[in-house]
């Protein structure tokens, strides 16, 4: 698979990638945010998000096939410099690879239950990102139906919250 290669950190996508990690208006704008790492990519996938654009870091990715994360879904695949990948990444313990995902709608009409009871997980107004990260993992573990955030606090795709709620 060729990739294009992005050696600069003035590059327009590592600038979008950066206004995506840092604002919440640039990710409500663009409906796209940031996530990190293969298996958060993967997870992500598993729940019914579209990966739009995969950048990697050939330098750090070892073993990771980029083939096995972007499956049959052609999203675009960039390559970039150690450098960049180092400007773009959050965590310096990261696998080389990270996502830009296209976001949902979560309005309350389009909730489909499975059954007739459901579990529903209400929250109203929480602040901090590693709570809600928290919440969404505890809802995931309880095999909760639905988490409603009523009047949140902190935009739902901060690379904070996106971190926070690995494994569900």
């Amino acid at each position: 698979m060729e990739a294009k290669l992005i050696s600069s950190a003035q590059n327009p996508l590592v600038k979008k990638v950066l206004q995506l990690k840092e604002k919440s208006r640039e990710r409500k704008k663009t409906g796209l945010f940031v996530v990190e790492g293969q298996r958060e990519i993967e997870l992500a996938q598993k729940g019914g998000y579209t990966l739009q654009t995969l950048l990697f870091c050939p330098e750090i990715i070892g073993d990771i096939s980029i083939e096995s994360i972007t499956k049959s879904l052609n999203p675009e695949v960039i390559q970039v410099s150690e450098s960049v990948y180092g400007k773009i990444a959050h965590r310096g313990t990261t696998e080389g690879v990270l996502g830009l995902m296209l976001s949902k709608n979560h309005a309350l009409e389009n909730i489909c239950f499975k059954n007739k009871t459901p579990l529903v997980l209400v929250a109203e107004a929480p602040e901090k990102p590693g709570n809600i990260g928290a919440l969404l993992r505890t809802a995931d573990a309880a095999a909760v139906d639905a988490v409603l955030i009523a009047n949140p606090k902190s935009d739902l795709y901060s690379p904070n919250i996106i971190r926070s709620s690995v494994g569900c």
